[in-house]
Formats: structure tokens, C-alpha cells, sequence
């Protein structure tokens, strides 16, 4: 068993690998075919799959997969698992770990009272939605339930299983190897017929999907379902002949993943780069200069000529809502202004992909920002979080002081110090950023792959530079939160 943080044994984990290492797996999804379970298929040399899968447009296109029909084939190879089964073991684990919902520290019981909390001089206000989304728990949930069904195989995650530090790191120390792209690709390699291959939240892509199919791997696919919400909606564009504009980072796994299963297609970024295609799509322009403008974001032999005449809308999950629905209506209008009020439906579609967790998370903060009590803000997320950068920026546009930490390691009590990163990427270092001896009300919130116990540890932080003496929150069982249920 692995060391816990405070260095003692992995109770719940101990119990795991021994309890339970002498049953059948339970979280195969259906029976497991023997020879499938017994052969391991020898592995290729190297496969190297690359996080960016668009390419710059004229290249030769390949054959296309169709992925609304790979993802219903994949239930019927009984290996492939897309449910969590919610198992008791697991959630204990979990707990210990601490990354999960919190039940009993100052999270939860911030959340009993008010979402408020008042430590001596301090006084903290936490977001009315923040952290933990029901997506990531869910795919952090099923990460650790594959690890306990699986105790004696080899078990793999096809990135971060979520943007966040903490988690990951846990799930390699009970042996789940996370395999990332360092610039040259993934190697997959060493995966066998036999293994077990875990999807992360953000998805994997056509090309992985049908690759380990193909392998014999056990598949748990953890891809949050609002995710794959949008992969409907872009092969819905695909079948009625609309080119998917995708409003994302066209590097981020999860927009990889949503481009891989759209059939034309031209990634945007933000409003500008929305206005660039507007105004291309209403008076035409240098299709070089196009092509070379999103030559990483748009599909094989993209042509913005023939491929603009018609578009749908999807949406990274983790954007700013405001700036999807803004590139919605400026789509809309200039399709209306192209061919008439009569004949926007042949040209625009629109289907709702805003991911509810990240609207929620961004109107408490648009209300918490407003707030004239709150002195500064904190938010709390990994610096590779598109979602938790994105509140970070609602809090700088406002002009409200602002902290992004990706954990309490951020934090230096002796010095009062605290490094932390900006919107945009900048990382500062802030001495004296808190006044002990001065009353003050700290705004928190956290991003949708930040577990509660991280956010916990911040405010302790907190606390002991304004008390030395603070010895932490005593806990209080407040009872689960509330999630919604599993269809």
C-alpha cells in the first residue's frame, strides 16, 4: 500500500488489495469473455497518437471513422464500462485521499451554514457554485472503482483523468499510469489485449476509441456526459452537411477530442477570431491567409470558399458562456444578413451544448465579484484549467483583486507570500498579501476539477497567517451533497 499524505498506510487501499484481489472483476460492464481476459495482444512497436488532430487544410485526408456508430459498437465487445457503480470501498478511499465531495471539514460545513464562515478576523464567503462538478467527480469516481475491479492488471489513463494536480497524482501512486503528450505524441505501446484503458473526462478521440477497441483492452470511458453532448451536436452538423464551428482552444484534449468527431469543421478561440470568419463568410477574403490563420484548427482540406456557406455552433464545455452565446448571435446575423430572415435555418444551426456546471460556476462569480462586502478574491483550480482560468479572468475584468492557486504549496505562512497565476498565464509572486490585525472578508472559489479538501487546505492557510496558533477546523459530519442521478 502506498503512503498517505500524513505518512501513514492506506487503510482503504490495503483493504482493496487484499479483500477483494480473490473475486471476479465487478466493473467489467458485462461478462468478461475468458480469452479475451487471458491473451494479451502483442503491442506494436509505437503508437504515437498527437494531441492536435487538426491539420492544416489541403493535406491528404484519410478515412473517416464514424463516431456515433464506434461509440454504440463499443457496448457490445463486453469491455467497456461507461457508469460508475458508486462502491462503498472506492468512496472510502476517496475520502481518506480527500478527493472527493467533502463531508465533514470546513467545505462542508461552509456549506451547512450559508456557504459563510468567520475564522477570528477573517471572514470567508464561498461561491453558491464552486468546485467539484458532477462530470469530474463522477470520472474520478470511476478511475478509482476500475483500480479496485482490476487490482492485479495493468491500468492506464489516456491523459489527466481531470485538470488537477492533487488527483492525478493520487491515482499514479495506487499505480494507474497517466500517459501525456510531450510534444512527440502518445505512446501507446505498452498497452496489451488484457489492460485496462481509462478515458478521461475531457474524452478521448475517434482514433483512440477505435484503436482499443481493436486491442482487447478493458475500456472505462469516464467522458463527462455533457461532453459528449457536444460530440452529438457536431456529428448532427456532420450529417445535415454543416461545417461545426467549435468554440474552444484547439490544443485542448477536450476540443481534440469534439473536433475528432466532426466532418468539417474550423476552431475559434474567442469573438476576434468569430469576427475574422463573420466577415469572411459576408464578403469573402485571401483563403491563404485564412488557411494559414487556423492552419491548426481546421479539418483536412478545409476550404472557407464552399465550407462557410452553412455552419453549426458546439462549444468547448469550459468556456466562457457569455462568449459562446455572443458567437452564436453574431453567427446568426451575419447568416441572416448573407441570405435573408427566411433562409437562416438552411444556413445556421444552433443546438444548446453550455455545459451546466461551468455556467453555474461563472454566474456565482459574476454575482460574488458584485458583492461590495468582499475585499479580494481567491480561486482555486489547476493552472492547466481552462474552466478555472476562465473565473479567475471574470474576477480581473471586474477589477476585483484575485488569487488563482493551484494548491495551498502556493502559499508561504512564515512570509505571508503567495504565488499565484493570472488569466493569462502569468505566474506573480505577492508578498504582504494579507494584513493580520486587519478584519477582512475573502471571497473563495474553486474550479470544476478542484476537489473541496484543496480549497480546505487554502483557508487554513489563511487562518494561520492571521492566527499562528490556528489548529486547523475540527470536522463535523454534514452529510453528502447532493448530485444528480446517473442516466
Amino acid at each position: 500500500a502506498k503512503q498517505g499524505r500524513s505518512g501513514f498506510k492506506s487503510t482503504a487501499l490495503t483493504k482493496m488489495q487484499t479483500a477483494l484481489s480473490s473475486r471476479p472483476a465487478a466493473f467489467s460492464g458485462s461478462r468478461l469473455r475468458t480469452d479475451v481476459g487471458q491473451q494479451r495482444v502483442a503491442p506494436i512497436s509505437r503508437v504515437a497518437v498527437p494531441m492536435v488532430h487538426a491539420v492544416a487544410a489541403g493535406a491528404t485526408d484519410t478515412e473517416r471513422v464514424d463516431g456515433r456508430a464506434l461509440r454504440r459498437s463499443l457496448n457490445q465487445t463486453g469491455r467497456y464500462v461507461r457508469q460508475p457503480t458508486n462502491n462503498p470501498v472506492s468512496q472510502q478511499l476517496m475520502d481518506e485521499h480527500g478527493v472527493g465531495y467533502s463531508t465533514s471539514g470546513l467545505v462542508a460545513q461552509m456549506r451547512s451554514q450559508g456557504n459563510r464562515w468567520k475564522q477570528g478576523e477573517v471572514s470567508v464567503k464561498l461561491a453558491n457554485a464552486y468546485g467539484y462538478c458532477w462530470g469530474v467527480e463522477r470520472a474520478v469516481r470511476m478511475a478509482y472503482e476500475a483500480r479496485q475491479a482490476h487490482p492485479d492488471k495493468k491500468v492506464y489513463v489516456t491523459n489527466e483523468i481531470i485538470h488537477n494536480p492533487e488527483v492525478n497524482k493520487r491515482l499514479r501512486e495506487m499505480n494507474i499510469e497517466i500517459i501525456e503528450d510531450h510534444g512527440k505524441g502518445k505512446d501507446y505501446s505498452q498497452i496489451a489485449g488484457g489492460d485496462v484503458v481509462i478515458f478521461p473526462a475531457f474524452g478521448a478521440t475517434v482514433q483512440e476509441l477505435n484503436d482499443f477497441k481493436a486491442r482487447g483492452v478493458q475500456m472505462v470511458d469516464t467522458t463527462c456526459p455533457w461532453v459528449a453532448k457536444v460530440w452529438n451536436s457536431v456529428d448532427t452538423h456532420s450529417r445535415k452537411q454543416y461545417t461545426s464551428v467549435i468554440h474552444g482552444k484547439y490544443s485542448h484534449e477536450e476540443t481534440v477530442a469534439t473536433a475528432s468527431f466532426a466532418g468539417n469543421y474550423v476552431i475559434i478561440k474567442d469573438p476576434k477570431e468569430a469576427q475574422y470568419v463573420c466577415d469572411y463568410i459576408l464578403n469573402g477574403g485571401n483563403r491563404e491567409e485564412f488557411l494559414a490563420k487556423f492552419a491548426k484548427a481546421v479539418s483536412q482540406g478545409f476550404d472557407p470558399d464552399t465550407m462557410l456557406q452553412r455552419v453549426g455552433l458546439a462549444n468547448q464545455t469550459t468556456m466562457l458562456k457569455g462568449e459562446t452565446m455572443q458567437i452564436g448571435k453574431m453567427l446568426e446575423a451575419t447568416m441572416m444578413q448573407k441570405y435573408g430572415a427566411e433562409k437562416l435555418n438552411e444556413h445556421f444551426l444552433l443546438m444548446e451544448t453550455i455545459c451546466d456546471a461551468t455556467q453555474e460556476r461563472q454566474d456565482a462569480l459574476y454575482a460574488m465579484v458584485a458583492d461590495p462586502e468582499i475585499d479580494f478574491m481567491v480561486v482555486v483550480g489547476g493552472f492547466n484549467s481552462s474552466n478555472t482560468s476562465h473565473l479567475q479572468e471574470i474576477a480581473e475584468h471586474k477589477g476585483l483583486p484575485s488569487f488563482w492557486v493551484d494548491s495551498a504549496e502556493r502559499i508561504d505562512v512564515g512570509s505571508n507570500t503567495i504565488l499565484h497565476k493570472l488569466a493569462h498565464g502569468e505566474l506573480r509572486e505577492t508578498a504582504n498579501w494579507l494584513t493580520p490585525g486587519k478584519p477582512i472578508t475573502i471571497g473563495i472559489t474553486s474550479g470544476a476539477s478542484t476537489p473541496d479538501r484543496t480549497v480546505e487546505e487554502v483557508l487554513h492557510k489563511v487562518f494561520q497567517i492571521y492566527d499562528p496558533a490556528f489548529g486547523g477546523v475540527a470536522p463535523k459530519e454534514c452529510g453528502r451533497l447532493a448530485v444528480p442521478e446517473e442516466h
